[in-house]
Formats: structure tokens, C-alpha cells, sequence
């Protein structure tokens, strides 16, 4: 679950990211591709620490 929610947050901050830099809709997709990776790798290391700690 907490994989998902930051796939979810890091696709919302990529694009966001990209609009505010005034990309085109390639540019939103890429970055907001580039969010997903890197917020679904972070929800997984932090799922593998909470449950370390559980």
C-alpha cells in the first residue's frame, strides 16, 4: 500500500514539476514516469523498514 501511494505522489510532483518548468505534455509524461519510479522505490524501502521494525 505504501508502494502505491508514493507511485501516486511521485507521478503528482513530476508532472507538477515539469508544468512549472513550462514542459510540453512529453516532457509532464517523462517526468511524471521518472516520479513513479523513484516514489515506488521509496515506498518499497520504506515497506521493508517498517516491516524490519513490525
Amino acid at each position: 500500500m505504501i508502494v502505491i501511494v508514493g507511485m501516486i505522489l511521485g507521478a503528482a510532483m513530476g508532472w507538477r514539476n515539469a508544468a512549472k518548468r513550462g514542459g510540453n505534455s512529453m516532457d509532464k509524461a517523462q517526468y511524471a514516469g521518472v516520479g513513479v519510479i523513484a516514489g515506488g522505490l521509496l515506498g518499497l524501502f520504506v515497506t521493508i523498514g517498517v516491516e524490519k521494525v513490525l
